[in-house]
C-alpha cells in the first residue's frame, strides 16, 4: 500500500474531482471519507492499485451525488408536512372541509387500502418492506397496490368535485 503522503495526495485530488461540481462541493470531503470507509470494507474491490485514485473518485462522487438527492428529498417531505398558516377564517374551513371529505373517502376504500393510506399518511418513516408486512403483502406487490390505491382515491375525490393540482 501507498505511504502516508501518498493517502493525502489521492484525498485532495478525490476532493478536488468531487468539489469541481459546484452541486456537489459542500459534500466533497464527506464523501471522499466515505469512498475510503468503502475501500477499508473491501480493498479487493480495486484490482489495479495504480487506479485507486480514479476508483475512490467515482465512489466519492456517487456519495455526494446521493447525499444531494437524499437532502432534496428530505426537504420536499419537510416542505410538504410543513403547517400552512391559514390567511383568513375561509381558508382554514376550507382545508377543513377537505381533510373531512379526503378522510371520509378514505374510510369508504377497502381494509387494506384504508391501512395503506392510514399508514403513508402517520407512519412516513417506515421502509416498503415494513409497510409492506403491516398490510400482509410482498414489498413486489406494494407499489402496485399502492397505484391502485391512491387512483381510487383521487377517482372517488374528483367525483365529488375535489381537484388535484
Amino acid at each position: 500500500m501507498a505511504e502516508d503522503g501518498e493517502l493525502r495526495r489521492i484525498s485532495a485530488l478525490v476532493v478536488r474531482v468531487v468539489a469541481a461540481d459546484p452541486g456537489l462541493r459542500g459534500d466533497a470531503e464527506d464523501a471522499c471519507q466515505a469512498a475510503w470507509a468503502e475501500f477499508l470494507g473491501r480493498p479487493d474491490a480495486v484490482r489495479d492499485r495504480a487506479r485507486l485514485g480514479a476508483w475512490l473518485a467515482t465512489v466519492a462522487r456517487r456519495h455526494a451525488i446521493r447525499a444531494v438527492g437524499r437532502r432534496a428529498r428530505a426537504a420536499e417531505v419537510e416542505a410538504a408536512v410543513a403547517p400552512v398558516d391559514a390567511e383568513s377564517p375561509e381558508a382554514a374551513a376550507l382545508d377543513n372541509d377537505v381533510a373531512t371529505a379526503l378522510w371520509r373517502t378514505v374510510d369508504s376504500l377497502p381494509d387494506r387500502h384504508r391501512r395503506l393510506v392510514w399508514l403513508l399518511a402517520h407512519r412516513p418513516e417506515l421502509s416498503v418492506r415494513e409497510v409492506a408486512a403491516e398490510l400482509g403483502i410482498s414489498p413486489s406487490s406494494l407499489g402496485k397496490v399502492r397505484s391502485r390505491c391512491l387512483a381510487v382515491l383521487r377517482y372517488r375525490l374528483t367525483a365529488q368535485g375535489y381537484t388535484y393540482p
